[in-house]
């Protein structure tokens, strides 16, 4: 009678593990790969401030300064996998991305943007400016703002007047929709696997991933695999779950490839924002997070928090270093730089692997661009002083 309690007791056990091993597989797969800490909050029509004082980060990471060395140009490809953008946004549209070969007149004489036809024969018809990959189409519709928001922190060009600027006023801006939220987490993944192949694919030199969750994932590694073979750096969202990714793995920020770049995000004092996730040997360096003033649809304006901000900052950076200095298209080369440039903070001790704030000035000066090694291209941690 005792063996037989035992192995009901054991029974009992192993079903109960199973059920909630099946509840978690079930969790995860709902899981969004989104992380926006709060909704946007709007400023209707143009601020009436000058846009530089709107924008607290630009300051804080000496981008005028770096403005004196030039912006960054058309030739360096951003490619924001996010939830859309509007390309028609006042800030936004002259760095549009445009894809030579779904612009301009058809043999038959029709436009090549609007043709139904594929054009250039890279599989995907009339992605003029992109592709939305939750629709399979050419709109690039963004419902949420997410997406318009990084893209104005990345590269929004001033206008006349008050308004929003870009990291890199002048590079050219690929948007790749992965995120809708009517998606089943499974399938946002899917689109971010196929859209970072497009990215590759389509000439973008930088991919920014302000998104990502605890699922690690074989197709998406390998997709960055392939971007780390063609020469294409990702920078990455470290999260914004507040916990140490050493030891709770945070993707794609955290998978084991040379070309990814994992940011963390901190407040004005340079103080790592409560949500932000943080880890020696998970996260690389840390920008500016907190109330992040950038566009929005609709030709609007606003402020959004986390480390979505904070990783546009470290993307639009690294294409005034493309643009600047044609060694730093070599990823690791570019890497190496940004991570050794930046200001030390004390508050980052034993929590960011470089210990740094980016500083786009510092990381645009003249280098030996010599590449630290390490087991797995990130660099250890530095005391700070």
């Amino acid at each position: 009678m005792q063996g037989f309690k035992e192995i009901l007791f054991s029974f009992l056990i192993t079903l109960v593990s199973l059920l909630a091993l099946a509840r978690l597989n079930s969790q995860l797969q709902d899981q969004p790969r989104f992380i926006p800490t709060s909704e946007p909050t709007t400023i209707t029509g143009r601020p009436a401030d000058p846009h530089i004082a709107m924008n607290w980060g630009l300051k804080a990471i000496s981008a005028e300064v770096a403005w004196l060395e030039g912006a960054a140009d058309k030739s360096v490809i951003v490619a924001i996998i996010d939830t859309g953008a509007d390309i028609n946004h006042p800030n936004l549209s002259k760095n549009i991305w445009t894809n030579p070969g779904e612009t301009g007149v058809a043999p038959d004489g029709s436009d090549k943007a609007s043709n139904g036809i594929d054009d250039d024969g890279n599989g995907f018809v009339d992605d003029a400016h992109g592709w939305d990959f939750v629709s399979n189409s050419p709109a690039l519709m963004d419902e949420h703002g997410h997406g318009t928001h990084i893209a104005g922190i990345i590269g929004a060009a001033p206008f006349d007047g008050p308004g929003a600027s870009g990291v890199a006023p002048g590079v050219s801006l690929m948007i790749l929709k992965y995120y809708d939220t009517e998606t089943a987490g499974l399938d946002n993944l899917a689109n971010t696997v196929r859209a970072i192949r497009y990215a590759v694919d389509n000439g973008a030199k930088i991919i920014n991933y302000s998104g990502g969750g605890i699922l690690r994932n074989r197709l998406e590694e390998e997709a960055l695999r392939y971007a780390a073979e063609n020469g294409v750096l990702v920078v990455a969202a470290a999260g914004n779950e507040g916990v140490n990714s050493d030891f709770f793995p945070f993707y794609p920020a955290d998978y084991d490839l040379p070309n990814i770049i994992s940011v963390g995000a901190v407040d004005r004092g340079g103080e790592l924002l409560a949500v932000s996730n943080y880890g020696l040997g998970s996260v690389d360096l840390v920008a500016p997070g907190k109330n992040i003033f950038s566009t929005l649809p609709q030709g609007r304006y606003g402020y959004m928090t986390g480390t979505s901000q904070a990783t546009a900052f470290v993307s639009g950076v690294a294409a005034l270093m493309m643009a600047h200095d044609a060694r730093y298209r070599d990823p690791a080369t570019l890497r190496a730089q940004l991570l050794s440039s930046g200001r030390s903070l004390t508050s980052l001790r034993g929590k960011i692997g470089s210990g740094q704030l980016l500083n786009a000035a510092l990381a645009l000066q003249p280098t030996k661009l010599e590449i630290s090694e390490t087991n797995n291209g990130r660099r250890p941690a530095q005391d700070v002083n």
